[in-house]
């Protein structure tokens, strides 16, 4: 039986892994959910799941869901904040943890939880992005097991077993390309979020869905498989991949180059992080490469997309500039959802972010949260000047 905590329940990750839990309710009982503000939601996932706990990060609406509760005599303890997601991440029960909050607030939770010793199912790509060597290198400390969730860094860790990682020569991840991906830098420029985000072949969630677009979802995973996989800058490869049947590929010193394949379903590598190493029987489609007929690939245009560059460059100056891109992409990327910026505008402010920012090299959590906190302060006040102009 597995004792599952989520993390982040109510958005497209945490749905997902309740719904593989919902297929699999003999060997999986979920302990603890939570959420942000979606409490309608967590209060039907509370009816239907029976948690011992559920926090929710909104003060006022934690307080609304207490009473909720209370006046129906749910057995549920309601939490709140980032007290009760430390809370949650570390309760005895638990032996697996889902990291898939939105943003750098996962981080602290799920430091806790490799504390202690529980298996993180990870998909919350902040925390690696922002503290990627800090958080493998904790996890080694507590014997902390990390199972990637993104279907890329999933398929890599796949192509891996049974193989030695000395023997690794790149990594290759594949990109959709997003909605954007035929369309020319002119046809972009005045492109609302609501057509980014209508992507062509995933279901995900309105952030993620905007980083496909910009192809910052990409540079972000270069980072997370530095971090996850111990290879060098120069060993990862990106390349478009259109229809995302293959997820992603390792090409090793011999030559040999191993892909792992499916139809784009979130539900896979989630069963499989959770499941680990077992493979369980599903009733999921399956793919007949015949009626796809054919894969293509294509290298990603950085004239289109200069996000995918940032991100590469950042990573290898190091340190917090790595925290730097992220927190200033995720304040961009909320603004160019509520229509306040255009699509090009989050490049530009996240590389003039880059260049003033001076690097902490060895940063602590600290160190990340402040960097963290000080450039959303910067780039929401920058950008509020030029709307001003």
């Amino acid at each position: 039986m597995i004792n599952l905590v989520i993390l982040g329940s109510t958005g497209s990750i945490g749905t997902q892994t309740l719904e593989v839990a919902r297929e699999n309710r003999e060997e999986i009982n979920i302990l603890a959910i939570s959420c942000n503000r979606n409490i309608e939601k967590l209060y039907s996932q509370i009816k239907e799941f029976t948690p011992k706990y559920a926090v929710v990060y909104s003060k006022t609406k934690y307080l609304e869901l207490k009473n909720t509760v209370k006046l129906t005599k749910m057995s549920t303890e309601i939490l709140h904040g980032m007290e009760g997601l430390n809370y949650i991440s570390k309760i005895s029960d638990a032996d697996t943890v889902v990291s898939s909050l939105v943003g750098n607030i996962g981080l602290v939770p799920t430091v806790t939880a490799i504390k202690e010793g529980k298996r993180i199912a990870l998909a919350n790509k902040e925390v690696l992005v922002t503290s990627g060597e800090l958080i493998m290198k904790l996890a080694e400390e507590y014997n902390s097991e990390i199972i990637p969730v993104d279907s890329e860094h999933s398929a890599i860790f796949q192509c891996l077993r049974g193989n030695n990682k000395k023997s690794i020569d790149k990594i290759i991840l594949t990109a959709s390309g997003g909605p954007f991906n035929k369309f020319t830098k002119n046809e972009i420029i005045d492109l609302k979020a609501n057509k980014a985000l209508k992507h062509p072949n995933w279901s995900m969630g309105k952030k993620i869905s905007i980083d496909s677009a910009t192809l910052m979802n990409k540079g972000l995973e270069v980072i997370e498989a530095k971090w996850l996989f111990d290879v060098e800058l120069n060993q990862i490869d990106v390349v478009v991949h259109p229809e995302s049947i293959v997820h992603s590929l390792v090409q090793y010193k011999d030559s040999s180059v191993i892909a792992q394949m499916g139809l784009p379903d979130m539900k896979l590598p989630i069963q499989y992080a959770l499941f680990y190493p077992n493979r369980m029987k599903n009733d999921y489609p399956r793919l007949n490469l015949a009626e796809i007929s054919k894969l293509t690939f294509e290298k990603p245009d950085l004239v289109k997309f200069p996000c995918l560059n940032l991100a590469f460059e950042s990573l290898r100056i190091g340190g917090t500039m790595t925290t730097v891109l992220n927190a200033a992409n995720e304040v961009l990327v909320d603004l160019y959802l509520k229509d306040k910026i255009k699509f090009y505008d989050i490049p530009l402010f996240i590389e003039s972010v880059l260049e003033k920012h001076k690097p902490i090299l060895n940063p602590t959590i600290d160190d990340i949260l402040g960097v963290d906190k000080e450039i959303r302060k910067k780039v929401f006040n920058e950008v509020l000047k030029n709307i001003r102009k």
